[in-house]
């Protein structure tokens, strides 16, 4: 099978550019800049921001997770202009209080980073002490432990690397030539997609059989990108750090069963708090999509204990109480756009609809 141009996904619900065409979306934020609206009003709060990856831009055309990655430069940049239009930089327990109390005044914004990858201490945390604003780090704490699976790193490592490339998908083995950067993105789209509907179990019998016949060494791969507990220790101590917690694997809830799923809240709670010797109250739901869990997860998370927890749904936090404090939604900031006008617009919030609440807006 020869795979074409035709499967890229340039426009997860996750990112910032949700249509399908992420170009024209992007004209749209560039033109509401012009048109002065997020000068003249906005919508919201505050708003939450989540990154993942902060390195060094890298060479090489096929990066098929660069929408995931911010370069330190520009971290740099969103900080100086949030500080310049005026904006306060909230910890996750502060941005609960903001969230059910009577709206402030002064905007808010909030950094949050997922995965605890170990570009966060290299190169992302420099900058935000440099700067002394607050942030939020969401661990799954199988990353530190050494033994969670980045299976996305492996499927970028193996596509890069091969031009034909065999999968077992179910029972049946697939094909595929790939030689070019349109065809290798496409396959990384489709896979990525295809391991991400399967249940834990599957998903990572399938990406170890995958590596293991590229000689790919996925748990060094793996152990190598994360931060270790000692990291972690470091970036603790930091009285603007908040820990928080993404699970203990970082799976996809909505393929678990309920109790799994509530498995991997708990332990990962109690994990961090045994590692941290603090409360750890905030969760981030792995991916946060909306087909990535349920209102059932919404509910679980209460149930383990935490104060909040956020998604990857695009919005802005309300005050009084109508944003639900277990579903919040975040702006994941794609790695591809440079500018600071869009960030504007979204920050500003007029670029989204009122986020519909999730169960009671502040349990």
């Amino acid at each position: 099978m020869t795979i074409g141009e035709g499967t890229d996904a340039d426009g997860r619900e996750g990112g910032i550019l949700a249509s399908d065409d992420r170009w024209l979306e992007r004209l749209r934020l560039e033109l509401a800049w012009f048109t002065g609206q997020p000068l003249l009003r906005s919508r919201g709060a505050g708003a939450i921001l989540r990154f993942e990856r902060v390195r060094p831009r890298r060479s090489g055309a096929f990066q098929p997770l660069r929408e995931n990655e911010i370069t330190p430069h520009f971290l740099d940049r969103a900080i100086r202009a949030l500080k310049r239009w005026k904006y306060e930089f909230l910890g996750m327990d502060e941005v609960c209080r903001r969230a059910v109390t009577l709206p402030d005044k002064r905007r808010f914004v909030a950094l949050t980073f997922d995965g605890a990858g170990k570009d966060l201490i290299n190169f992302a945390y420099p900058v935000l002490a440099r700067h002394a604003v607050p942030f939020t780090i969401y661990v799954p704490t199988a990353f530190p432990d050494g033994v969670g699976e980045a299976w996305w790193l492996g499927l970028e490592q193996v596509i890069a690397r091969e031009s034909r490339v065999i999968l077992m998908m179910g029972e049946k083995e697939q094909r595929f030539t790939v030689t070019d950067n349109a065809q290798k993105q496409a396959l990384f789209s489709f896979v990525e997609s295809w391991l991400r509907s399967l249940p834990p179990a599957d998903l990572s019998a399938a990406i170890n059989d995958l590596c293991t016949r590229y000689r790919i060494d996925l748990a060094a791969l793996s152990r190598d990108a994360s931060m270790n507990w000692e990291d972690l220790a470091r970036l603790a101590a930091d009285p603007l750090v908040t820990i928080g917690n993404a699970t203990v694997n970082y799976p996809v809830l909505a393929n678990m069963k309920d109790a799994a799923a509530l498995r991997e809240m708990t332990m990962g709670k109690a994990v961090a708090e045994a590692a941290f010797r603090r409360d750890i109250r905030h969760l981030a739901f792995p991916f946060g999509d909306r087909a990535s869990f349920r209102r059932s997860h919404v509910v679980m998370a209460e149930e383990a204990g935490f104060a909040s927890a956020v998604s990857t749904i695009p919005g802005t936090v309300d005050a009084e109480g109508r944003t639900n404090l277990r579903a919040l939604p975040r702006i994941c900031w794609d790695g591809r756009v440079r500018s600071l006008r869009m960030m504007r617009v979204l920050v500003s919030g007029i670029a989204f609809p009122p986020v519909k609440p999730t169960g009671s807006a502040t349990s």
